[in-house]
């Protein structure tokens, strides 16, 4: 049976896709994102909320984003640290970017080569 249909035919959540990632933007929320966060080993904070919050935004205004690069500004601009890079994978430990659409609710970019490294090539 193709992967899809074994998707389809479980019993797994109808709202995401084979790979986790929401389906539709309004399927989202806070207690979601969470819900999403802990399934990758991350307990939300405020300031993740702020940076995927972020991320939405961008999302919302300007759809999907092909650049790694520039999703990573924008989160680095969502945070107050002094080295926001460093804190951002403290933050998001299995990758920045990866990570962060993830619990967004939004497809990563095309360029995430290495979901670890979750930057542009």
């Amino acid at each position: 049976m193709p992967d899809v249909m074994q998707y389809i035919t479980s019993k797994q959540d109808i709202n995401k896709d084979p790979d986790g990632n929401l389906l539709s933007l309004d399927d989202w929320s806070p207690d979601r994102a969470a819900e999403i966060a802990s399934e990758n080993g991350i307990t939300l904070l405020p300031e993740h909320l702020r940076i995927v919050q972020a991320v939405r935004d961008y999302y919302r205004d300007h759809g999907q984003c092909n650049q790694a690069r520039k999703i990573l500004k924008i989160m680095e601009a969502s945070t107050d640290s002094s080295n926001p890079r460093k804190h951002l994978y403290e933050l998001f430990p299995g990758g920045p970017v990866q990570q962060a659409c993830k619990i967004a609710g939004v497809p990563a970019p095309a360029d995430c080569i290495d979901p670890s490294f979750g930057v542009a090539q």
